[in-house]
This record gives structure tokens, C-alpha cells and sequence, in this order.
């Protein structure tokens, strides 16, 4: 399971504090936590910012500072990601591209120019993939342009769109077929979802999160987006990717309890 951390994102308020008042040490520490905690990539978004391109590039220095994680790259403009991609040390993930052809098109060209991954959002310029079918449908046009742009199919991560279980008591189920078939229908992708819509407004969300992520891990979910700091969370990843196979000896999961990690 590849772990995008999380937690580096304006919408919390200590990050976008810490970004208004270019708080490094603040910033930096969240980058080494999560490093240390188990995150392949460190997200960073600086979203809201009155200059979002110059807040996300001091964000990339910090954490290139602070670890040696590759980032992932977390905004909705192209023109943003553009900007700040040249200072990655590493190819980056980019977070996120949709099939609106605003996004699509800028993002693909630096995808391809700088060998990066991208995250490909279920969503067109008719709107957002809400069930099984249209999940399907725009993860195989996502499929379509990624592979048509000479770009290799094992760096696109499809994210099927997690919606909210108080508003469709349906909205895991969909989401974990979808998972499911662009696994089995597109060899060599990978999925990835952010696990907190789903429990949006209920109460005990961490317990629902830990609950989906195991369900969308024996469905093929092979990357999440999630904070690794999450003690029970990773408990429920490590355990899960063992009892599914996923864990060599059962070494992953024997580290982090020597670690104290298995809450």
C-alpha cells in the first residue's frame, strides 16, 4: 500500500497558520512526522493562499529540507503546479488531473515531462463519477488519454470518488466495486482514494475510515491518501495488507508493533 501523507494542507487551520506566518519549523516537523511515520509521498497544498504559487513553492523547499520522501503536488490549477514542479528534487505525484480539458491536457504535458505520477479523478466537464457505471466509464476515458499521451499506465492512480455514507447509504458499496473492476479491467493501474469523505457527518469517523480503508484494501485499493500519524489507522493498513498477502513474513506488520505502532 503506498501512503500519500496528508496532512500538510491549508484546509487545517495550524497548516494555513503556519503558512501565512511562513512558520518553517512548524512545517517541517509535520514533514519529518509523517515521513517517519510511514508516508511514501508528503502532499502538499497550500490552497486558499493569497499567492498559492509562491506559498506551495516554500512549502517544497521546507519539506525537501525536512525529508527525503518525494512530494505529492496538491492543486486544482495547472498553471500552479506548472510553477512550482521545476523544484521537485524527485518526480512528484501530481494531486490531481480530471478528463475537464483545462486540467487535463496542462497536466498530462508535465506528467510526461518530469516522470511523474498523477492522480486521475473520476470526474469530466459533465460532473463527478457518482455511480458504478459512470465511475467505470471515466476511469477507462482516463485510461484512454493517459496511455494515448505515451505516458505509462502504471503511473496514473484513478481515484473513483468517495461519497459520503450520510448522504448514500450506498456510497461505499459503488465505491468498492469500482475499485474492484479498474483493477481487474486496466492491469498495471493503481487506485487511490482520501478516506474521510466517506464518514462525512457521522459520528466515531476515524472508526469508519479504519473500517473502509480495510474493505477498499480486499477490493485492490493499492495507494490512499491518509494521515500515517493516525496510530490505528496504520494498524488497520498493516493488518490488513497482511492478512490479504500483501506483507512478505509478515514483516511490515511485526516492524510497526516493535514500534508501537499497533494500536
Amino acid at each position: 500500500m503506498l501512503i500519500v501523507a496528508e496532512r500538510i494542507n491549508a484546509s487545517r487551520k495550524g497548516i494555513r497558520e503556519a503558512i501565512k506566518t511562513r512558520d518553517e519549523s512548524f512545517i517541517k516537523k509535520e514533514a519529518s512526522n509523517q515521513a517517519n511515520a510511514g508516508g511514501d509521498y508528503i502532499d502538499v497544498n497550500a490552497g486558499g493562499s493569497s499567492d498559492e504559487a509562491e506559498a506551495l513553492k516554500w512549502l517544497v523547499e521546507l519539506v525537501q529540507q525536512a525529508t527525503d520522501k518525494p512530494l505529492c503536488l496538491d492543486s486544482a490549477d495547472p498553471k500552479v503546479i506548472k510553477q512550482v514542479i521545476a523544484g521537485c528534487k524527485m518526480p512528484p505525484m501530481i494531486n490531481s488531473m480530471t478528463l475537464e480539458p483545462y486540467r487535463l491536457e496542462p497536466i498530462l504535458s508535465l506528467v510526461a515531462e518530469h516522470g511523474a505520477r498523477v492522480i486521475g479523478l473520476c470526474q469530466s466537464e459533465e460532473g463527478m463519477g457518482r455511480t458504478l457505471d459512470t465511475k467505470l466509464a471515466l476511469a477507462d476515458r482516463l485510461v484512454e488519454k493517459v496511455t494515448g499521451f505515451g505516458i505509462n499506465i502504471e503511473n496514473l492512480y484513478i481515484d473513483p470518488l468517495i461519497f459520503p455514507l450520510s448522504t448514500d447509504s450506498k456510497a461505499a458499496v459503488v465505491s468498492l466495486e469500482a475499485i474492484d473492476r479498474i483493477m481487474t479491467e486496466f492491469p498495471g493501474v493503481h487506485t487511490i482514494c482520501g478516506l474521510t469523505n466517506i464518514s462525512y457527518a457521522l459520528p466515531a469517523r476515524k472508526l469508519v475510515n479504519r473500517n473502509f480503508l480495510v474493505c477498499a484494501l480486499f477490493r485492490g485499493l493499492d495507494a490512499a491518501i491518509l494521515d500515517p500519524t493516525d496510530d490505528a489507522l496504520y494498524a488497520a493498513l498493516r493488518s490488513g495488507d497482511m492478512l490479504l498477502g500483501r506483507d512478505d513474513y509478515c514483516m511490515s506488520f511485526i516492524s510497526a508493533y516493535r514500534k508501537g505502532r499497533l494500536v
